[in-house]
């Protein structure tokens, strides 16, 4: 599988193969190396890269969207996975955001993206960071494009998202949710910060 894996990420490295790739219906396969393996790991790197790539094709988002827990996993991978890893799955949910943000913005918003996304823009790689800001900036309740608003911070990002859960005590329950994400956040640079400890 590995070598499939490896492989499959060689020919997509050339645009043109990309159509012929998905003609094989890899994502289903690509998720299921995901979901049972170290979302760490240099195949879950291959995978997402893989992933980020195909789900510049309708095809590709509606396999994706189509297996039980894809979007999750790709989530995982934000969240757990290697700072290239995180860097392709943050691609992957950005590409399908920009390319119908109606349709997918409640998706990732619903698998819990967020905290991911927050922490990535502290510890990511630069390519991550400035994805995962642009991500969030799409992630808000406007209908305006990002060119005419001026630059948010998180929690006006957060308040944006806040709003259309309930319209009243907005500021509240803004606090409240970048409160629980920063905890979130500091919890998994915890167990990052653990689990390399263990290693080491």
């Amino acid at each position: 599988k590995n070598d499939s894996v490896m492989a499959l990420y060689n020919l997509s490295t050339v645009t043109d193969n990309l159509q012929t790739i998905l003609s094989v219906q890899p994502i289903p396969s690509l998720i299921e190396l995901l979901k049972g393996g170290k979302r760490s790991s240099k195949t879950a790197d291959k995978c997402c890269a893989l992933l980020e790539s195909l789900l510049s094709f309708d095809q590709g988002r509606a396999a994706l969207i189509s297996e039980e827990g894809g979007v999750l996993t790709i989530v995982e991978v934000l969240e757990e996975g290697s700072l290239q890893g995180r860097e392709h799955a943050v691609g992957a949910l950005l590409t399908m955001c920009e390319s119908d943000r109606n349709k997918y913005r409640d998706i990732i918003l619903n698998e819990g993206a967020i905290p991911g996304l927050l922490e990535l823009t502290v510890h990511g790689t630069p390519k991550s960071r400035v994805k995962a800001h642009v991500l969030l900036d799409l992630l808000r309740n406007s209908p305006y494009s990002r060119s005419k608003l001026p630059a948010d911070t998180l929690e006006n990002i957060v308040s944006n998202i806040a709003s259309q859960i309930d319209g009243e005590d907005r500021g509240g329950k803004a606090k409240k949710m970048l409160a629980e994400m920063v905890k979130v956040s500091m919890e998994q640079s915890l167990r990052h910060l653990q689990r390399r400890a263990s290693f080491a």
